[in-house]
């Protein structure tokens, strides 16, 4: 499973410390951007083709991990 720091970088010399895609300069927002607005993963990935899938799929599969955790079922 990938860690956080293996899929995502943030630099205060790196726009200012947004954290962006590991290698890249591609915020990791943009991604969450994109599929909030309907997009899929594929126009991503063409908008944005420094990004590997390997690196988008690890960071929804981060965020999902960290959404979840310790989630309780509604009372």
């Amino acid at each position: 499973m990938a860690t956080l720091d293996s899929i995502v970088h943030s630099d205060p010399e790196i726009l200012g410390g947004t954290p962006v895609f590991r290698g890249t300069r591609v915020p990791v927002k943009n991604l969450l951007d994109y599929l909030a607005a309907g997009d899929t993963l594929d126009q991503f990935l063409d908008d944005f083709p420094t990004v590997r899938r390997e690196q988008a799929i690890a960071a929804l599969e981060l965020a999902r991990d960290l959404l979840t955790a310790g989630a309780h079922p509604s009372r």
